[in-house]
């Protein structure tokens, strides 16, 4: 198994993109609070594409949550139509044009390409599109569609960092607390099971999907 290790003393930067309020949080949030504490200089650039009303609040709030402990951080909420994201293509596209000309990321994590829901499939088909010269990593979801795969890539957490990921997601998103998937012990058992697989020392990891890695 290829351990790959980054250099705190240089900075880093990361592009987080999500179709929904609560994507990136639970696809990788872990990740992002692990680097946060243990890179001295890391800057994020946060994008979310669907949320408006309430759902912006919580997302707002979220990713100020998790980016507390990151010093150069940029967080953007989108109002892209929820569940139209193929409809809206080109107006998507444009803004990731736009995009590629702000950020210069050393990875970016977004979702993954055989992920079942519509919305997560364009922003994926986009992030590929668009960023060629990029470490990209997939984060998976758990939802009803049953579309999770095997990971290739892992990182790995300890307990408090998944703690600290799963409170803050059943804290702050109060409009998804009726679903049925929306629970502690789905997110920890998710953790469990990639953490099991990686052969995590701490027993937890987040996993994803990596099509092209350069050694």
């Amino acid at each position: 198994m290829l351990k790959v290790a980054f250099d705190d003393r240089s900075p880093k930067n990361i592009l987080c993109l999500g179709a929904h309020c609560d994507d990136i949080e639970i696809g990788c949030g872990g990740a992002v609070l692990k680097y946060a504490s243990e890179l001295n200089d890391l800057g994020v650039h946060w994008v979310v594409f669907s949320s408006d009303g309430p759902r912006e609040k919580e997302a707002l709030r979220s990713a100020d949550e998790f980016l507390k402990n990151v010093r150069r951080k940029h967080v953007e909420i989108r109002r892209f139509r929820n569940s139209y994201f193929p409809s809206q293509g080109a107006e998507i596209k444009e803004y990731f044009e736009k995009l590629k000309l702000e950020v210069s990321p050393d990875f970016i994590f977004t979702h993954y390409r055989n992920d079942l829901h519509q919305d997560h499939r364009v922003i994926n088909e986009l992030t590929w599109n668009t960023f060629r010269d990029h470490l990209i990593l997939e984060y998976e979801i758990l939802k009803f569609d049953g579309d999770l795969g095997s990971p290739n890539a892992f990182i790995h957490l300890n307990e408090a960092t998944c703690k600290e990921k799963i409170n803050n997601i059943l804290d702050i998103f109060k409009s998804q607390r009726e679903k049925k998937w929306f629970t502690e012990d789905a997110f920890l058992s998710m953790l469990r099971i990639r953490g099991v697989e990686s052969n995590a020392p701490d027993k937890y990891a987040e996993g994803f999907y990596c099509r092209k890695l350069i050694i």
